[in-house]
């Protein structure tokens, strides 16, 4: 998939953002799944319960374990960000040096995405390697909430 994405882009954010639309593709049929296996499953209408439901459920289905940490920005109210220390995807996937910037979980950014649209929060999610010492592809997938989300959070409480 990475071979037939780069060989139709013209740059290193062009095939991110390819890779972020063929996981928003994979995230929706994801979370059609999701509701239907899940019998008891209620729809999330709080940003807290659906990032929740993304950091356990999702990312147990997606990578067999919970993400590593689900946290809130300090510095933004509309930004989350979902670490995890090891991701499974950069593990198998060599990527070439005139390539080094490239983050192939743009691809799980893409999938998460879709979750949110599909569970009604609109959000632009990106994905960033933070390596910090003993985890060098540490990948912290950054959750930008739309402005309308915010705003029925407030009327919700």
């Amino acid at each position: 998939m990475l071979q037939y994405a780069q060989k139709r882009v013209n740059g290193i954010q062009d095939l991110e953002r390819r890779m972020n639309e063929f996981g928003y593709r994979v995230g929706t049929g994801l979370l059609e799944l999701l509701a239907w296996r899940e019998k008891t499953a209620k729809r999330e209408t709080r940003v807290l319960g659906v990032l929740y439901f993304i950091n356990n459920v999702v990312w147990k289905v997606l990578f067999g374990k919970q993400a590593d940490s689900l946290e809130k920005s300090t510095e933004n109210d509309d930004e989350y960000m979902i670490s995890d220390n090891d991701p499974i995807l950069t593990r198998y996937i060599s990527v070439p040096k005139e390539l080094s910037q490239l983050n192939c979980n743009a691809y799980i950014a893409g999938i998460i995405e879709a979750v949110l649209d599909g569970c009604q929060f609109p959000a632009r999610v990106t994905a960033h390697t933070v390596p910090i010492p003993g985890f060098p592809q540490r990948t912290t997938i950054l959750i930008k909430l739309d402005k309308e989300v915010l705003e029925r959070e407030k009327l919700l409480k």
